[in-house]
């Protein structure tokens, strides 16, 4: 019997393992594509703390963050990331994660957009890639469990109360069932349904929170997409808030500066697009930093430039454009990282625990997701402990899910769902993107639910079992349209402007909508609210 499951393999997961696996509890990790394939590595700049207080407090980070997200976000919960960001960092550092240090070998830290102070910390431009491969080798060291290239398929609940998950084995093409005393969602965000507009892997789809909501769990502020104001024009590879944080520029057409590039994401994005919207470009300029500092603290970035654009950065300017990279809403969670189903715990992107509401500042994702992974692990261990072993029949769910696979190999192709993927993707961009209205959103919801309604037209070619991809790539297109559907009735709700939620027809900032946005399925229906932020 697990006592934790796990389903996802990025740094939220395996900081939630390696918790979650003290005093012998049987931990397995469960994830779609291998540990050091996670999205975590996309976060190359750096994690964020107050390490030295002689210019700096938590308090500052506090506010930096409250504020940087619009004051949507629960104090309490930001002030339990920002008092215990210390810790975090050095108990990163002590099980080997090389940050960078300074002459008298502290850690070092350099600035990141919105905050007042220097305090992110980092390791040169691999920052997320460093922290996750020094987990996953503590994860071996420990000997927790992992199953690989596994597609979650559904959770299995009962009674409000989730007892495991169903996923399909790619290798093999059987659809497994997993029992568990406990289960953690760490599957990431879902930034990747904006499918070519999008700094994400394609791997990112958005499964954990389409099944979760499909299974009555609640999700909160999905209408708060974050855009990163550069990534690679034609590409959407991602140049990491590093370059602009080690100075560098932004230039317009005429190679003039025109904005704070230490601005918050949301407001650098926005001036960045305007302009593309122009058909103007937009550079990013290194240049004057010089190779050797270049070398040293944005070698990742060089590389990027040279190997997708041809570009040395040190000798030229970097054609960029905004991509969505970071989701801010997600599965709604109290502190304790619990979801309103018994025994089900979510953490890191697929999480909205309340920390960066509108707008997250760069450098607290990586602070969170070990943050609240480590919560999320230590809890789910510690209920499991009171928790009898689960007898009980699931074969009809589990019959279920095979029937629905196999339901899929007989759909006949009519409509090619990988065509759909790239037109829902340029549409979500330009009708849900940095600038939105009610009129754009609501065609979009209209060609959203007839896509959906139409899936049942979207059959695969590739009929075998073992390593379907085109299979896989189904499922996922079908967990990305549901998504589609609830950040877009989200964002059409929400009649205001906050953060990375820019309504040119609200362009304005309204106190009655200082309030969490809140979906759950009932009844097969999608029901909205607004809800008060608690403060406890």
């Amino acid at each position: 019997m697990i006592d934790v499951l796990i389903i996802g393999s990025g740094i939220a997961g395996l900081t939630a393992a390696l918790n979650a696996s003290k005093d012998n509890s049987t931990v397995v990790v469960l994830s779609k594509t291998y540990p050091t394939h996670s999205q975590s590595v996309q976060a190359q700049g750096g994690i964020n703390a107050v390490l030295y207080e002689d210019d700096d407090s938590v308090d500052i980070h506090i506010e930096d963050t409250y504020k940087g997200g619009c004051y949507i976000a629960n104090k309490e919960h930001i002030k339990f990331m920002c008092e215990n960001a210390k810790d975090t960092i050095y108990w990163l550092d002590s099980i080997g994660v090389p940050f960078n240090r300074t002459n008298d070998n502290k850690i070092a830290q350099r600035k990141f957009g919105g905050t007042k102070k220097i305090r992110t910390c980092y390791s040169s431009d691999y920052s997320g890639l460093k922290i996750l491969h020094t987990l996953y080798d503590r994860c071996i060291k420990e000997n927790i469990q992992f199953i690989n290239e596994n597609v979650l398929l559904n959770l299995i609940i009962e009674n409000n109360i989730c007892l495991g998950a169903i996923s399909l084995d790619i290798q093999s093409g059987q659809v497994n069932k997993h029992l568990s005393k406990t289960v953690i969602l760490a599957t990431g965000g879902y930034a990747g349904i904006y499918h070519n507009h999008t700094t994400n892997s394609y791997s990112n789809t958005a499964d954990g929170i389409a099944i979760a909501f499909n299974s009555g769990v609640k999700l909160s502020n999905m209408e708060f997409v974050q855009f990163h104001p550069t990534s690679l024009e034609n590409t959407n590879v991602l140049i990491s808030e590093s370059a602009r944080g080690e100075g560098g520029y932004l230039l317009d057409k005429n190679f003039n500066r025109f904005i704070d590039e230490l601005k918050p994401r949301d407001e650098v994005s926005r001036a960045i697009y305007e302009r593309i919207q122009k058909n103007e470009k937009v550079y990013l300029d290194l240049r004057h930093l010089g190779i050797d500092k270049i070398k040293e603290y944005l070698p990742q970035e060089r590389t990027l430039a040279l190997n997708y654009s041809n570009i040395k950065i040190e000798d030229d300017i970097l054609p960029i454009t905004p991509a969505a990279h970071y989701t801010m809403g997600g599965i709604n969670t109290d502190i304790n990282t619990k979801t309103n189903i018994e025994n089900l715990f979510a953490c890191g992107e697929c999480a909205e625990i309340s920390v960066h509401g509108a707008n997250r500042l760069g450098g607290n994702s990586l602070l969170e997701i070990v943050t609240f992974g480590k919560v999320a692990g230590i809890n789910a261990t510690n209920k499991a402990k009171e928790i009898e072993v689960i007898n009980i029949n699931i074969n009809t769910l589990h019959e279920n899910e095979i029937d629905k696979i196999t339901t899929i190999f007989n759909l006949e192709n009519k409509i090619n769902f990988y065509e759909e993927k790239i037109k829902i993707g340029h549409l979500l961009f330009n009708n849900l993107g940095l600038f939105r209205t009610l009129s754009h959103m609501k065609s979009l919801l209209l060609e959203l639910n007839t896509t959906k309604k139409n899936l049942i037209y979207m059959g695969i070619d590739d009929k075998s079992k073992v390593y379907n991809k085109n299979l896989v790539e189904l499922l996922e297109f079908r967990n990305m349209i549901d998504v589609a559907i609830l950040v877009c009735e989200s964002a059409i709700k929400r009649e205001e402007s906050r953060g990375s939620h820019f309504r040119m027809d609200y362009p304005n900032q309204k106190n009655e909508y200082q309030k969490n946005s809140i979906l759950i399925k009932e009844d097969n229906l999608i029901q909205f609210k607004f809800e008060e932020i608690l403060w406890f």
